[in-house]
């Protein structure tokens, strides 16, 4: 299972917007220079998020975009799911629409991606934008995970 450019664009920009949570809001123009990525792409994103309710866009010269919740309470497996649809190694055992498969009954492999899903899933859904943002700067401190590699 890989993640399109979507979701891995996607929360990296929601870690941006986390990282400047409470100050004011972030243009896109900004978020796509420190996260190497492109503005017009993360426009598309962006619009995904806020139909979703996890971002704001505020209007003006200050304006750009800011999250709709505090970092602790959006977890990476909401914004993945908004982005890329429901978890699912193989379409048999997808979240919220299985398909029908006449082996289901007796299939084993069924049950290897019924748990490989909801590991992901609990993976997912047990970080949250805050502990990304905790993440980065254990990393960014000195001895750090940068500095011991």
């Amino acid at each position: 299972m890989r993640l399109s450019t979507r979701g891995h664009y996607g929360l990296k920009a929601m870690f941006d917007l986390a990282q400047h949570y409470g100050v004011a809001p972030v243009s896109l123009k900004s978020v796509a220079q420190r996260q190497n990525l492109s503005e017009h792409y993360l426009e598309q994103l962006m619009a995904m998020l806020r139909k979703a309710g996890l971002v704001r866009s505020v209007r003006g010269a200050q304006g750009g975009y800011i999250l709709a919740r505090d970092p602790e309470k959006i977890m990476v497996g909401e914004v993945i799911r908004i982005l890329e649809g429901p978890i699912a190694p193989v379409e048999c055992v997808n979240e919220v629409d299985p398909k029908e498969c006449d082996q289901a009954d007796c299939c084993i492999s069924r049950t290897v991606w019924a748990r490989v899903r909801d590991s992901i899933a609990q993976v997912l859904d047990s970080i949250s934008l805050a502990d990304m943002c905790r993440d980065a700067a254990r990393v960014r401190e000195p001895g750090g995970q940068n500095e011991q590699q």
